[in-house]
């Protein structure tokens, strides 16, 4: 069985009305840490720039606006032409970005295959990760 979800997408960068860029992203999920989505934009350095973000907040911002925060979610659009808006912050700048809904949308129901809304819990190894932090072996 397949152990984690991956799916490369071209992310278009809005840098002004009408003009915007490509950005190749890989999206990831991996069920040991399974409240965590990665997503590595490549943008032509020697490693891909991370963020990390809630499955969840991706999963609410598909329906609308969400995310307090540094990452902020939500959909555009209508029809075919639907697009998923990621606003990133950070101190050294903000990016916004537009990915195909449609693609996140199954790339997430992939993830709930692998772990279903609500069963995150059960994935964790909360003892190890204790001893871990305590310098203990578990």
């Amino acid at each position: 069985m397949k152990n984690f979800v991956e799916q490369e997408c071209e992310m278009r960068l809005l840098i002004a009305p009408g003009c915007s860029i490509g950005v190749e992203t890989r999206l990831s999920y991996d069920p040991h840490d399974p409240y965590a989505v990665h997503v590595d934009f490549h943008v032509g350095t020697h490693a891909p720039v991370t963020w990390l973000f809630a499955r969840d907040l991706l999963a609410r911002g598909m329906f609308g606006p969400c995310g307090p925060g540094d990452v902020r979610i939500w959909p555009v659009g209508t029809g075919s032409r639907r697009m998923l808006r990621i606003a990133l912050a950070a101190p050294d700048g903000q990016a916004l970005l537009e990915a195909p809904s449609a693609l996140v949308e199954q790339w997430l129901q992939r993830t709930y295959q692998l772990v279903p809304p609500g069963h995150e819990t059960q994935m964790l190894e909360v003892e190890q990760e204790l001893c871990g932090l305590l310098g203990e072996s578990a």
